[in-house]
């Protein structure tokens, strides 16, 4: 039986959707506006990234075709070489919000229908029945922040006064988020995680996607810095998505990166959580070399979105963008014939934005392998297709949402 692989590129948009004016959102591009900044001459200040962007491999599976036919427009540099090695498309998002669970479901077959909630731009933030409950019950002296910020500026504002008060930093941002950053160290990993698992029963009732444990070392001479243990505690799909069909299909599921985290640690079989794109791809790359006949490989690259989407860093974008495209080959060396890759994006991120949020995007779908017919796959009008091929490919009937291309 065949196999599939799913890679998602987490924020790696190609152009506005329809939309995205309701979102704040419309002309953002993420990959066309750092195709743009490099050909104007981006580069990072340690010189280790210059020059126009270049990935010669996602170039040749479609990727400049696939923004072309998003927006209109052939992002600089991307305009295919040569003969094209797999079939392209993109992605329209049907689910209401732009976040991390609402990509991710509807890709896996669960369009969001619902609306999310969301924590209103004040000071502070949090309902304090919310608050109360989450400092009784976590038995803390109280907690830091309580407003909308970036998580990496909020932990350099109050990581002193966390070491020295004891009391958790906990904010939000656009999403449908309640975040938690503490000292690894003084505070504890274990308790930070305990403290979201309550976190999570609290913000039940308020509809919110996901708590957030965002851990953190250093001091306040020498500075602060996230580390590697994040831990999202999401409410789960409201249905069944692929995974939970290919689970009781009896067929092998193995899920790298935040996917267990995403999707509630429901179905996601053997789970597999390493730190960085890099190992993240490497350790899907090696779950392909025993997975069994019929299996499933599912994996998120988080560093386009935590790293430099949030944080608006072009050059450290293309950096990470040339990086995982210099490792296609190793991808294409690990497959069996008859096995399938998909590429996409959840929603886009554009460093270039306003702002340091997600933004409302059209996603990339770009397969390859040795059965997959060349060419366009056009215009997917929910990112349900994107499971429903998997499904269809590796011979498991799909109850759920989305019409394949294959």
């Amino acid at each position: 039986m065949p196999r599939a692989l799913l890679i998602v590129l987490d924020s790696v948009g190609i152009g506005g959707a329809e939309d995205a004016e309701a979102y704040g959102d419309a002309g953002a591009d993420t990959v066309g506006h750092i195709a743009e900044a490099c050909a104007e001459g981006c580069g990072d200040q340690a010189g280790l990234r210059q020059g126009p962007l270049h990935l010669p491999h996602m170039t040749a599976l479609g990727l400049g075709l696939a923004a072309e036919a998003s927006t209109g427009r052939m992002p600089p540099g991307l305009a295919p070489q040569g003969p094209l090695n797999g079939a392209w498309g993109y992605g329209v998002e049907t689910s209401k919000g732009k976040d991390t669970p609402s990509g991710h479901w509807e890709i896996a077959g669960v369009p969001v229908t619902f609306d999310w909630g969301y924590f209103p731009s004040t000071i502070p933030t949090f309902p304090e029945a919310l608050t109360t409950a989450l400092v009784e019950r976590g038995n803390l002296p109280g907690i830091l922040g309580d407003k909308h910020a970036s998580g990496t500026t909020i932990i350099d504002e109050f990581g002193a006064e966390h070491m020295r008060t004891g009391k958790p930093i906990v904010y939000t941002s656009v999403d449908s988020v309640l975040q938690i950053a503490a000292h690894e160290e003084s505070f504890g990993l274990e308790r930070l995680y305990e403290l979201c698992r309550i976190g999570r029963e609290l913000c039940d009732e308020y509809k919110i996607g996901r708590v957030i444990a965002r851990p953190f070392v250093g001091s306040p001479e020498a500075g602060f810095k996230r580390t590697g243990n994040r831990k999202d505690f999401a409410t789960p799909p409201p249905s069944d998505t692929i995974l939970d069909t290919l689970d009781k299909a009896g067929r092998s599921v193995v899920t790298v990166g935040k996917i267990g985290d995403i999707f509630a640690h429901r179905a996601t079989g053997r789970e597999i959580k390493p730190n960085g794109n890099d190992a993240c791809l490497s350790a899907a790359i090696a779950a392909m070399g025993d997975l069994p006949d019929g299996g499933f490989v599912f994996a998120n690259l988080v560093d386009f979105d935590s790293e430099f989407g949030h944080r608006r860093d072009i050059p450290g974008y293309a950096a990470a963008l040339e990086t995982f495209d210099r490792r296609i080959p190793e991808i294409e060396a690990a497959l069996q014939p008859g096995d399938l890759v998909i590429i996409t994006a959840d929603h886009g991120n554009d460093p270039s934005w306003p702002g340091t949020d997600h933004t409302r995007e059209h996603v990339p779908i770009l397969c390859f392998g040795s059965g997959v017919k060349l060419g366009t796959i056009g215009r997917r009008e929910s990112f349900a297709d994107i499971g429903a091929s998997v499904l269809a490919h590796v011979g498991v009937r799909n109850p759920g949402k989305g019409t394949p291309w294959l």
